[in-house]
């Protein structure tokens, strides 16, 4: 079995474990940081994949809780008002992803940035659908086979479920032919054109799929708190899922999961500094940016680089390459 498998199996155990340790809000935050993994996973494939910046992700999730919502508390299971959330969020990136065949960089993020206050409008001002600022009370957990997920344990491990198959999807895209079709949109978009990748497919792509997947993440987090408004959709909730791209490490397949974990869960592991631990919190982000910008992954990186044995060079090619 190859490092890396362990390390995933590592990591699943651990996951599967974890529970058993935490009280009900324990199980809560761990639940939200597998939620919003999930979202950032969705915007890394968009930013850090294909190069495209984006600032919607908040909207995306915004649109699968509420059509999630919407569905389930009229009366239709999960397992259909999800996929209906995705394939909605799928639809909406691509027409979003039209701007991008136009405008690149920072005019591409002002878009994004204009269609998440468009979108959270619209869930503010549209009451008789979305109920306005009084948002959307009593969101039904779903149950298999009679199994409910109402208790938290049981929604946090169908949360993991769900992540897993996710991850797994994404895990696929990203190695396929469409993965390095990102990549090469990424690197150049000029060259990739002369190799004969399709540009304007692989860019719609790029916001079709994350957006599907930050419309997956929404239709968890409505069931999970059980209760959604528009100020859970807002702009700065897109600032903070960038965050967790960029500090996890942009363009690594596991970068958004441990930068949604120093978002989510650090702060509350913080909060024994009462009013100073959003400063420390902070603080660490700024430092963790000013001497690894390529993020969690990348200091990850350099640390395994300077503790692997440095290959010395044999002495008689030293002294051959000297004559």
């Amino acid at each position: 079995m190859s490092p890396r498998m362990l390390l995933t199996a590592g990591g699943l155990l651990l996951l599967v474990a974890v529970p058993f340790s935490q009280g009900p809000y324990g199980l809560y935050v761990l639940s939200l940081w597998l939620v919003f993994s999930m979202s950032a996973m969705g915007l890394n494939l968009t930013l850090g994949y294909a190069g495209q910046v984006s600032m919607a992700q908040a909207a995306f999730m915004g649109i699968g809780a509420y059509t999630s919502a919407l569905l389930t508390m009229a009366g239709v299971h999960w397992l259909i008002a999800a996929p209906a959330a995705a394939a909605l969020c799928f639809l909406v990136g691509l027409l979003l992803g039209y701007p991008a065949l136009r405008v690149q960089h920072h005019f591409l993020a002002f878009v994004t940035l204009a269609f998440t206050t468009l979108v959270w409008l619209v869930l503010r001002n549209e009451e008789w659908l979305t109920g306005g600022n009084y948002g959307l009370a009593g969101v039904p957990r779903p149950t298999f086979g009679g199994v409910s997920t109402m208790p938290p344990m049981n929604f946090y491990y169908f949360t993991l479920a769900v992540f897993v198959l996710v991850a797994a999807g994404l895990y696929g895209i990203v190695r396929s032919p469409w993965g390095r079709a990102f990549r090469a949109l990424r690197e150049n978009p000029v060259r990739a054109d002369s190799l004969g990748v399709d540009i304007r497919k692989i860019t719609l792509l790029s916001f079709a799929i994350g957006g599907a997947i930050g419309g997956i993440s929404g239709a968890l987090l409505a069931p999970l708190v059980q209760f959604i408004d528009p100020s859970g959709f807002t702009l700065l909730i897109s600032l903070k899922i960038l965050l967790m791209v960029v500090v996890g490490g942009s363009g690594y397949f596991l970068g958004p999961l441990l930068g949604a974990g120093l978002v989510i869960v650090v702060p509350e592991y913080l909060r024994f500094a009462e009013g100073y631990y959003l400063m420390i919190f902070g603080a660490l982000v700024v430092v963790l940016m000013i001497f690894c910008p390529s993020g969690l992954i990348g200091l990850g990186q350099r640390i395994a680089g300077s503790l692997k044995p440095k290959r010395v060079a044999r002495a008689d090619l030293k002294q051959g390459a000297l004559l």
